[in-house]
Parts: C-alpha cells; sequence; structure tokens
C-alpha cells in the first residue's frame, strides 16, 4: 500500500485555517501514517531504548490514543475527548518516569517520522516547538 503523500504536496498553508494542522499535514490518514511510523520507530531504533521502554509490552493502545489525541490538538475530529475527557496529560503521564532522556527520545523519533513522511519544513519547525513545549512540561523527574 502507498503511503499518502505528504503536506507538502497536498496543501499550502494559504489554503486552511492556521490552526488546522491536521489539514496542513494532509488530513487524518496521514496523521495515522505517521502516528504508525513514530511507534515502528520507536520499536526500531536503538537509539530510542528508554522511550520504548516506558510504553510497556504492548503499543497497540498506545497508537491508537496519540492518533485520536493528536487528531483533535491539530485541530481534526475530537476522538480522544470523545472517549475519554480532557486529556490531562500532565497527570496521565504522571505514573511513568519522564525525564529529559524520554523527553529528548519522543521529540527525535517524532522528528525522524516527520522527516521521513516529508511533512513540510514549516510545518515541521511549528510542530516540533509545540510539541518541545508539551514534552518539556510533562517531564516529572
Amino acid at each position: 500500500m502507498a503511503s499518502p503523500e505528504p503536506s507538502s504536496d497536498r496543501t499550502t498553508d494559504d489554503e486552511v485555517a492556521p490552526d488546522n494542522l491536521i489539514a496542513l499535514l494532509g488530513g487524518e490518514q496521514v496523521l495515522h501514517v505517521l502516528v504508525e511510523r513514530f511507534y515502528d520507530l520507536m520499536e526500531l531504533e536503538p537509539g530510542y531504548t528508554a522511550l520504548r521502554a516506558a510504553h510497556g509490552a504492548l503499543l497497540t493502545q498506545a497508537r491508537q490514543k496519540l492518533f485520536w489525541f493528536l487528531s483533535g490538538w491539530m485541530g481534526g475530529p475530537q476522538y480522544y475527548v470523545e472517549r475519554f475527557g480532557h486529556p490531562r496529560l500532565r497527570l496521565r503521564h504522571m505514573p511513568f518516569s519522564i525525564g529529559i532522556l524520554e523527553r529528548d527520545q519522543w521529540l527525535a523519533c517524532m522528528d525522524q517520522a516527520m522527516g521521513e513522511l516529508q511533512v513540510n519544513g514549516a510545518l515541521r519547525q511549528r510542530l516540533r516547538e509545540s510539541f518541545f513545549q508539551t514534552a518539556d512540561w510533562m517531564r516529572n523527574v
């Protein structure tokens, strides 16, 4: 199955509202591919060992929840909120040890996935900055 086209071939910043990041990315299908690649890389790349260890034995539920969350966070359908209510990200992540290493591995893994999907440069930078703010806020050790 061919991967969806990256955002650089689908839309421009002028075609969608600036807060509709999911449209800028290329839609739900591209977001789904991004999330799947993120978790695939987490399992495959030795550089993400601490990040992978923090996720437990199976990633099926984590894959789905991240897709649901990012959909709403990026201005698309609010799948996560519809199922679980307010995300309360920091509270939900408190049981897990999240330090600088885990933060940096999460960010690097997501950036690698965005790079492989050829996410347009301006959007990729915007997402990197937003992801950093959130990931840094999640640190609890």
